[in-house]
């Protein structure tokens, strides 16, 4: 591997996001002087990711080589990682993602991973993803593609079964934080805790918690026991219930089973708050907008780091420096009680030979349960578009626990009428069709 590697960012424009990565990216001294070549098709938020770069390199000292094109097969030439952070529709199709659904009377707070939302946000990512996937095979076929769009555990399924790249792991930073709040909550340093998480994406599971040998799980039970506001989060309810901690916030655990979102008491109870996600997306696009106005009148911007793995990776593939992080791989015996063609996420060392995922074995038989729910959904998804059956679609939305829940059969068909006309273009042309009840 290259001492000053290319380091391609596709969707840059996301530039709140990109920030912190070339935040964390440039404050290793062996990475300031590599290649970050800028990718997006939006010229305006392309200058404005550009000139957030080269405020951050001067800030730290660094001297990268900065290049920014809306022309993706050259930003990728010889790239040595790629890293993709797009959002295809960016605020319109995410709005599309609740309006329409809600119109049925589903309910959801985040809806990127799975439900309505995620099903459909994959599907209009999947047309891209074959394109990425076609070019990078072509121009960078030895680059490492690290994946941080949602939903994850799909998108990392159709990329190694469409497009057939093999270097490819998706990136979360949810059991990064779900222990950072732990240790926090149980009154430990996080650098003296010791922990070990598997499952899938947004629906992962503390399977260890220690420190200094003993496991953290009693003290946590007993601060449960005696907060009725911490009894307040879904996440610790599905704790209490299940035995091991979900690795994902309450909005998003909510969303991925039956129990919740569908009883008006359990919102109240839990106080999940539905449609979460259009206010974060407001208070992106207001963040993006405040940044570009202070870059171009010169005021300072933020230079702060964000821990995530990406540059953690890149790091340790360039120097030689071991780590372990989390990371969503094709499944092919790390877990067994879960399918092989499944994306699961699990913990994986990094080195100079790559990310290389480790074995898990069997989880607890509850845990498992709800994860093979969730592949199942994802796998239709996936298939929908692989074979172009718009059927599938449909039987993606039956499977998904909190659609089933809130609606009767010929609903759920409908709603994918529906939300199939909405995002029009968007979709592969096969599946466009309209099937009805």
């Amino acid at each position: 591997m290259t001492t000053t590697p290319k380091i391609v960012l596709i969707g840059a424009g996301s530039v709140v996001f990109t920030q912190g990565l070339l935040a964390d990216l440039l404050a290793f001294p062996e990475l300031k002087s590599a290649h970050i070549a800028l990718h997006d098709i939006d010229t305006e938020r392309l200058a404005t990711a550009h000139a957030a770069a080269v405020r951050i390199a001067d800030a730290l000292g660094a001297t990268p080589d900065v290049t920014a094109d809306t022309d993706r097969r050259k930003a990728l030439a010889d790239a040595d990682f790629v890293i993709n952070i797009v959002q295809i529709g960016m605020v319109e199709a995410t709005r599309t993602d609740f309006e329409v659904p809600a119109r049925y009377g589903v309910r959801q707070t985040i809806g990127d991973t799975l439900g309505i939302g995620g099903i459909f946000r994959a599907l209009r990512t999947f047309p891209f993803l074959r394109d990425l996937g076609r070019d990078i095979a072509e121009v960078c076929p030895q680059a490492w593609l690290l994946n941080y769009t949602n939903p994850m555990a799909m998108n990392v399924q159709y990329l190694t079964q469409a497009t057939g790249l093999t270097r490819v792991v998706g990136l979360c930073h949810s059991v990064y934080w779900t222990m950072r709040d732990l240790a926090d909550l149980v009154k430990v340093p996080y650098g003296e805790i010791s922990y070990h998480a598997a499952g899938v994406n947004h629906q992962a599971w503390v399977l260890r918690f220690e420190h200094q040998g003993r496991s953290l799980y009693p003290k946590l039970d007993e601060l449960i026991a005696s907060d009725d506001q911490l009894r307040r989060r879904a996440r610790v309810d599905m704790y209490r219930r299940l035995g091991y901690y979900p690795t994902e916030t309450s909005e998003h655990s909510s969303e991925y089973v039956p129990w919740y979102l569908h009883h008006d008491s359990e919102v109240e109870r839990l106080r999940l708050p539905i449609g979460e996600y259009l206010k974060i997306v407001d208070e992106n696009v207001a963040t993006y907008e405040r940044t570009r106005d202070a870059l171009a009148s010169g005021t300072p911007v933020a230079v702060e780091g964000t821990m995530e793995y990406a540059p953690q990776i890149i790091h340790s593939m360039v120097t030689g420096t071991p780590r372990t992080v989390y990371g969503n791989v094709p499944n092919r015996g790390l877990i067994d009680n879960l399918p092989a063609h499944g994306t699961v996420e699990v913990p994986c060392l990094v080195d100079p030979l790559g990310v290389q995922p480790t074995r898990v074995g069997s989880l607890p038989p509850q845990l498992a349960a709800l994860n093979r729910t969730y592949l199942s959904a994802n796998d239709l998804v996936v298939r929908a578009a692989v074979e172009d059956d718009p059927r599938h679609i449909r039987h993606a939305a039956m499977t998904d626990p909190a659609t089933a829940a809130a609606l009767p059969v010929e609903d759920i068909w409908r709603l994918c009428d529906d939300m199939v006309t909405a995002h029009g273009d968007l979709l592969q042309p096969g599946l466009r069709t309209r099937l009805g009840s």
